[in-house]
């Protein structure tokens, strides 16, 4: 079980979401898988140390796990290596103005098994500790496992004056300074798409 797995690799572990580098790693025949979870457990910890002593000093991070929570909810938020740091950007932003994050992986992660692939404005609306549309802060824990690239983002965010963004449906997201122009693309590209196209 998970909870054995953690004690193994490190006894103040209470969470191993997050805390495994993703990467590619080569080991010999026999190798055990708690030794294999050790070795991307403390590439983890290398990494995130690496991107700690990079980090923009003005950024309202207060610990590197901090750092870890925010990356994994980036590698969540896209698939596009272009936008990681605008992304990054958007969420310290949001953070330091003490915006919600309001971010739909963390709502997901937060509905665990409940989520059936839909995600409905009840859910947005249903309290969990990882729901960022109802609470204001970072979520407790990482949500996924960040890769370096996520790390690097939220170490260096793109600098600029975006707030919010919305998926535009082909991977890419549109990013918007102001309320309202956010408003305008949510309706272009969420509620009306085809009509808008």
């Amino acid at each position: 079980p998970a909870t054995e797995i953690a004690r193994r690799i490190d006894p103040e572990l209470d969470h191993l979401e997050g805390w495994f580098l993703p990467d590619t790693y080569y080991f010999p025949r026999n190798t055990t898988d708690v030794s294999l979870y050790q070795r991307a457990y403390a590439a983890m910890q290398q990494a995130l140390a690496e991107a700690w002593e990079r980090r923009d000093p003005e950024a309202p991070l207060t610990a590197p796990e901090e750092m870890l929570i925010l990356a994994s909810i980036v590698e969540k938020e896209t698939g596009l290596a272009s936008e990681r740091a605008q992304l990054a950007g958007v969420f310290l932003r949001r953070l330091e103005l003490r915006l919600r994050l309001q971010t739909d992986p963390t709502v997901i992660y937060g509905l665990g098994d409940a989520f059936d692939g839909n995600l409905r404005r009840r859910d947005l609306r249903s309290d969990t500790p990882y729901n960022t549309y109802t609470r204001y802060g970072l979520p407790p824990t990482p949500i996924a496992l960040p890769g370096r690239a996520a790390l690097d983002a939220v170490a260096q965010p793109e600098a600029g004056k975006a707030l919010y963004f919305v998926a535009r449906g082909d991977g890419s997201h549109q990013f918007s300074e102001t309320l309202e122009a956010h408003n305008q693309a949510v309706q272009e590209y969420q509620i009306n798409p085809i009509k808008n196209k």
